[in-house]
């Protein structure tokens, strides 16, 4: 059980702090009828938040974890333990990504249910799976090239090409389509659909008024900003512009005394306190980047701009998208400007007259 330990950190409030850092596995209470579970993952950030909400004669389940041998031994020990009296009567995606849809098909396989997510990722996600064992595509290897690639960094990206998939189960045929704002009911309580965009194409939060609980994803992270990225799937989109739209709208339609259950990182409160932190960090990002254009750069040489560390190879594709996305923005309020050159490489500049972003 956990024990309350309420900290306050830059803002926001976390009932059992911020540091909290429940047993992998091991689920743990948060709200009546709610239990946070964590899972480990193998990599940077090395866990997720998944939820189990009680659902009368079952139990709903919200996101899954990666597709590894360690995932699918600790559900077993819960299918085995906690979960033992009452079936998965259903399980929710918040979005796409592998950490959070990995086992989406294996579970709802296993327990013969449905698998709820908005259409956009379910779409994208068997789309992007589908990309497992096929070479690079040369739209992409052009994509990667125009922001400054080394020969030697392509090399890396044609290996490296597929990968999304590898930790994916097969996800069912059928799907039950989850809409911004409808409604819900678990366990006897109304929860609503709330659909943010920018970090994926159509992240579903859930909020529950009655328990005064919001499921935010990765829509909402605490200490960390979510990943905004283009990709050469759609190269001239504006992800940014759909990410602060989505927080300045969420914070107008949520009340701000939710108690925010994240994927990363421990619960907090402080919705409105951090999405306009979020915000603000972007506009911050956006003004530094448009400085770094006083003279023409490549996407790889605005990394300074963004980024307080060095980028490495093993973070390099997440880093030109994100840098992309702000590029994008900024391009799309006509106060940068971009060309390509005889190699096929973007160069972008601050186009006269133009003013920061505000």
């Amino acid at each position: 059980m956990l024990v309350e330990n309420p900290e306050t950190y830059h803002g926001l409030l976390y009932p059992w702090s911020r540091g909290a850092n429940p047993e992998a596995g091991v689920p743990q209470q948060v709200a009546e009828g709610i239990y946070w579970v964590r899972f480990p993952m193998p990599m940077g950030l090395d866990h997720i938040n998944l939820w189990l909400l009680e659902d009368g004669d079952g139990w709903t389940i919200v996101d899954t974890c990666l597709d590894l041998p360690r995932s699918r031994e600790i559900w077993e020990q819960l299918f085995a333990g906690f979960l033992a009296d009452k079936p998965v009567k259903r399980v929710i995606c918040t979005h796409m990504h592998p950490d959070h849809v990995g086992l989406a098909g294996w579970l709802t396989e296993r327990f013969d249910c449905q698998l709820l997510m908005t259409r956009e990722e379910f779409l994208m996600c068997r789309s992007l799976v589908a990309d497992t064992g096929r070479p690079a595509p040369e739209v992409a290897i052009r994509f990667y090239r125009a922001a400054g690639y080394s020969e030697e960094q392509l090399e890396k990206y044609r290996k490296a090409f597929g990968g999304f998939g590898r930790a994916v189960y097969k996800l069912p045929d059928s799907f039950r389509r989850l809409k911004d704002r409808e409604t819900l009911t678990i366990g006897g309580r109304y929860w609503q659909i709330i659909v943010g965009s920018g970090h994926s194409p159509e992240h579903a939060c859930l909020y529950c008024p009655a328990l005064k609980v919001l499921i935010s994803g990765d829509q909402v992270l605490p200490r960390i900003t979510p990943n905004v990225s283009v990709f050469p799937t759609e190269p001239e989109s504006d992800p940014l512009q759909e990410w602060l739209q989505s927080c300045a709208r969420i914070r107008e339609l949520l009340p701000d005394d939710l108690l925010v259950l994240p994927s990363h990182e421990a619960p907090f409160r402080g919705l409105h306190v951090r999405l306009t932190q979020l915000i603000e960090a972007h506009k911050q990002e956006l003004n530094q980047l448009y400085a770094h254009l006083a003279e023409p750069k490549r996407v790889v040489d605005c990394f300074p701009a963004l980024f307080k560390r060095e980028i490495t190879n093993d973070h390099l594709s997440l880093a030109t998208g994100e840098t992309i996305a702000h590029l994008n923005c900024l391009l799309r309020r006509r106060q940068i400007a971009g060309e390509t050159d005889e190699h096929g490489v973007d160069w972008y500049h601050q186009l006269p007259d133009s003013i920061s972003f505000d």
